[in-house]
C-alpha cells in the first residue's frame, strides 16, 4: 500500500502588519471622524480643561492628570508647556480673570475707594479665593508670583498711576508720587488683610482707613527724593 503523505508538523503564518508608532511631538492622535487637534488649538483645549478643573475643585484638587484626561489629551503634551501644575494653574488664573474698568469719580479719594472696593470684592470671591491658593504655592518663587495679575508690577500698576496721574493733574497729589511703588501702597496693603490676616473679606471701614490714614496723607506729601 502506498504511503499517504505526511504533513508539516507546523504550518507557516502570515507576519502581521507592524503598527506604527504614535507621535510624542506637540500633536495628538485623532480619533475616527476627529480633527488632529496640533498648536494653539490643543493648548486652548488644554488651558479650557485646566480653567473647569481649577474652578470646581481649586488649586489643592488641581492635577495634570484630570486635565489631561478632561482636555482627551497626555500629560507630555501638558508638560511641554507648562512644567508643573502651578505654572498650569497660574495660565488657567489669568484666562479667567478680567481687567475692572477704570474708576473716574473725578476725585482722587473717590477714584482710590472705588479701585480698592473693586480689589476687595474680586479677593473675596471663589476665584480670590484661586487666586490666594496660588499666592500661598507661588511664595518665594518671584517668577511665577509677577505672572499673578494682582501683585506688583507694571500691569497692577497701572490703573494706579493713571488715577494718580489724574490727580496730579488736578493738583490734588504731588508729582514726585508717580512711581509704582508709591500708587500701588493702598492695594498692597489691603492684599495684606487676605494674605497675612487670612481674613475672607475687608469691611469698608479698613479701606476708608487705608484711603484717609495712608494713602492720600503719602501721595499729597510726598516730596522730592533727596539726591
Amino acid at each position: 500500500m502506498a504511503d499517504e503523505p505526511t504533513e508539516s508538523k507546523k504550518a507557516t503564518e502570515p507576519r502581521k502588519p507592524t503598527e506604527p508608532r504614535k507621535a510624542t511631538g506637540s500633536t495628538e492622535p485623532a480619533g475616527a471622524g476627529q480633527t488632529r487637534r496640533r498648536g494653539a488649538a490643543l493648548e486652548d483645549a488644554i488651558l479650557r480643561a485646566a480653567v473647569d478643573e481649577l474652578t470646581e475643585s481649586g488649586y489643592a484638587g488641581l492635577t495634570m492628570d484630570k486635565v489631561a484626561a478632561r482636555a482627551g489629551t497626555n500629560k507630555n503634551a501638558l508638560y511641554r508647556r507648562w512644567p508643573h501644575r502651578l505654572a498650569l494653574g497660574i495660565a488657567a488664573y489669568r484666562r479667567l480673570a478680567t481687567t475692572a474698568p477704570l474708576p473716574d469719580t473725578g476725585t482722587l479719594r473717590g477714584d482710590v475707594l472705588a479701585l480698592l472696593r473693586g480689589a476687595n470684592r474680586h479677593w473675596s470671591s471663589p476665584l480670590g479665593a484661586i487666586l490666594r491658593e496660588l499666592l500661598s504655592a507661588a511664595r518665594g518663587a518671584s517668577d511665577f508670583l509677577a505672572q499673578l495679575q494682582d501683585q506688583s508690577g507694571e500691569a497692577a500698576a497701572a490703573p494706579w498711576l493713571t488715577v494718580l496721574g489724574r490727580a496730579v493733574a488736578r493738583g490734588e497729589a504731588a508729582p514726585e508720587a508717580l512711581h509704582p511703588r508709591v500708587a500701588t501702597v493702598a492695594v498692597v496693603l489691603l492684599r495684606n488683610e487676605f494674605v497675612v490676616r487670612g481674613v475672607p473679606t475687608a469691611p469698608d471701614d479698613v479701606l476708608v482707613e487705608i484711603t484717609d490714614e495712608v494713602y492720600l496723607p503719602l501721595v499729597r506729601r510726598r516730596g522730592p527724593v533727596p539726591g
